[in-house]
């Protein structure tokens, strides 16, 4: 370098993040500059925006998958806001959800249960197992198992079955038919002409109805090989006659659609929680002392799920078998 020639300071380095950053003030000697880098600031808003999201999806993994360290059911309504609820409440019932085969004198009975202990105890209608000499239930895994009935309440149309050697079954979760109100959508879950695992959806109709059912076994009806169960409703019969030996409880009425077959299914909320054992339809065209299986009208009753809680230890020491 001659003595005429100026020392000029090197040109900064080239940065692909130049147009974000601001001019830094000269140092002072002995002072290293300080460049405020909005870039970084960009990174660490993505970092906490991942975080978020990411917390987001853990939330509705809980909600859905039921990880939330405790041992109750968890709410599956909020799975998803696409219409996707019935679909995740159909997923986490139905492996609690078995078909009935109840061979009598007179035939074979068809209808549905509800498993509620995971050694096998499940419950279903008086009148699919009333007579029975041997009841065969089929799990949703396809097996077929033998089941004994312990206990019988025709008062309330309920059955206690225990199935043979059963260990580490999947319980349905029992809810609180109480809280339930007109409007409130619900889903039905059972075996209607013998097709298992059949799942429909609807609301509650009504509450406290009075439904009115035959005590007297060998009364149901053959339609199509399965057994429709003669019922009285708002002073009709429908299905056929029930007889002089009868019942009458208050029913939750749902549009979901049931048919023959759906009896002793359960009936649930959208917390995926038992609210009824599904008991009695109208079929359509079917009037006073008519029967007619021409199929489902939305006219359909279950029995409330706290009539069966306050029956279990009556069921569970054989039932009163009147």
């Amino acid at each position: 370098m001659t003595e005429n020639e100026h020392q000029y300071p090197a040109p900064p380095a080239y940065s692909p993040y130049a147009h974000f950053e601001e001019q830094a003030p000269v140092a002072a000697p002995g002072h290293r500059a300080e460049r405020k880098r909005p870039v970084r600031l960009l990174a660490a808003c993505a970092l906490v925006a991942a975080l978020v999201g990411g917390g987001s999806a853990a939330l509705v993994g809980e909600l859905t998958n039921g990880k939330h360290g405790t041992s109750r059911s968890t709410p599956v309504q909020n799975a998803s806001t696409k219409g996707t609820g019935v679909s995740a409440v159909a997923g986490a019932v139905s492996p609690s959800i078995v078909e009935i085969k109840a061979a009598t004198s007179s035939g074979q009975s068809t209808g549905s249960g509800v498993i509620i202990t995971g050694d096998g105890e499940v419950i279903t209608n008086n009148h699919v197992v009333a007579g029975a000499d041997t009841v065969q239930v089929t799990l949703s895994d396809g097996s077929t198992r033998t089941a004994k009935v312990v206990g019988t309440d025709p008062d309330k149309d309920l059955a206690l079955l225990k199935v043979q050697g059963a260990k580490g079954l999947k319980a349905a979760a029992l809810g609180d038919s109480g809280k339930i109100k007109v409007g409130d959508q619900v889903v039905a879950i059972g075996s209607p002409e013998g097709l298992t695992g059949t799942v429909t959806s609807g609301i509650v109709s009504a509450l406290n109805r009075d439904v009115t059912v035959s005590k007297e076994q060998g009364r149901a009806q053959q339609e199509r090989g399965v057994p429709q169960w003669p019922f009285e409703f708002g002073g009709n019969q429908y299905n056929g006659d029930t007889g002089s030996s009868k019942t009458t409880y208050k029913a939750i009425q749902t549009d979901a659609s049931l048919n023959p077959g759906n009896s002793g299914g359960a009936l649930i909320d959208m917390n995926g929680e038992i609210v009824g054992i599904n008991s009695a339809m109208k079929p359509a065209g079917s009037g006073s002392g008519a029967s007619d299986s021409a199929g489902s009208i939305g006219l359909g009753f279950a029995i409330p799920v706290n009539t069966v809680k306050a029956d279990l230890a009556k069921l569970r020491a054989g039932g009163s078998g009147s």
